[in-house]
């Protein structure tokens, strides 16, 4: 009885410990379910979110290949165009190099030129200060000769001035006979009033010129022609002029040219009159402007 009693208060005990795990155990395995059911829907959404990070990284992957492609060719692009932009520097240097140089060359040449238009100018300026002194002797001596000679004016006697000379023309009939070539006591007055003026410009030159009209000498002696006439005369008019011993004789030439270089028609009486003159042309020394000519040339 004890037995019966003892079984079937552990029969109780157990069922209703059965029972409360059963329970128990059933409330948790729903929670496993739950729990299981959770996790394999995570397990999806976990294998969704690795298959687009396995597309995002294959894209992104795909993407830094091409990237590294694009590098690649920007680099090789940048290669070459710093390879070219050297090349550029380079030739541009040396351009810019060969440019200065011929600028330098240029300048150099340029400063010459102007040295020389500068040096020229001067000797022109110089040749210009000449030639107006000159005028001015000239012109200073055409008037002194003129008021010398005033008394010899209307007696077969002109001076004129033209193309830097003064020229002071004598007729025969102031100075010689016909046929004769010694001068007479008034033409030898007014070579002695000519010779005054002429002693105080020694750098005057003075050509005596003889001539005579186209009519043939015939006489006998020591005149054979016009030629020796017109040299005579010249001559005749030289040796007067040196009476005065201040006339350097190295200024003076005598020159015949007979009846070959009129002023007037030989057709006429008054034309051969005019025609049988002294010409005495007074020149300025060249000797200065033709120093400036010639370091002109050189």
């Amino acid at each position: 009885m004890r037995y019966c009693l003892f079984f079937i208060l552990i029969t109780c005990f157990t069922n209703c410990i059965s029972t409360k795990v059963f329970n128990d155990l059933e409330s948790r395995y729903a929670k496993i379910k739950i729990e299981k059911n959770i996790l394999e829907n995570s397990e999806d959404s976990l294998q969704q979110s690795l298959d687009k990070l396995d597309m995002k990284w294959k894209e992104t992957n795909s993407y830094l290949e091409n990237s590294r492609d694009s590098i690649k060719l920007g680099l090789k692009k940048n290669r070459l165009l710093s390879e070219e932009l050297d090349l550029v520097k380079k030739n541009s240097s040396l351009k810019i190099q060969e440019s200065i140089s011929k600028n330098n060359a240029l300048i150099k040449e340029i400063a010459i030129k102007e040295t020389e238009l500068l040096s020229r100018t001067e000797r022109i300026d110089n040749l210009e200060k000449i030639i107006s002194s000159q005028k001015k002797v000239l012109n200073d001596l055409k008037n002194r000769i003129s008021d010398a000679l005033l008394n010899f004016k209307g007696k077969g006697l002109s001076i004129r001035q033209r193309n830097g000379k003064v020229y002071v023309s004598m007729e025969n009939k102031l100075l010689f006979k016909s046929g004769r070539w010694n001068i007479e006591l008034q033409g030898k007055q007014a070579l002695v009033r000519l010779s005054k003026v002429l002693e105080e410009n020694p750098d005057i030159s003075i050509l005596i010129e003889g001539h005579t009209d186209n009519i043939p000498f015939t006489s006998r002696g020591a005149i054979e022609s016009n030629w020796d006439l017109s040299t005579k005369r010249a001559t005749a008019v030289v040796k007067i002029l040196l009476e005065n011993n201040k006339i350097l004789p190295q200024n003076l030439t005598a020159a015949g040219k007979s009846e070959f270089v009129p002023i007037a028609p030989n057709t006429s009486v008054d034309g051969r009159a005019a025609n049988r003159r002294i010409e005495i042309i007074l020149s300025p020394s060249l000797d200065k402007i033709m120093e400036l000519i010639n370091s002109e040339i050189q």
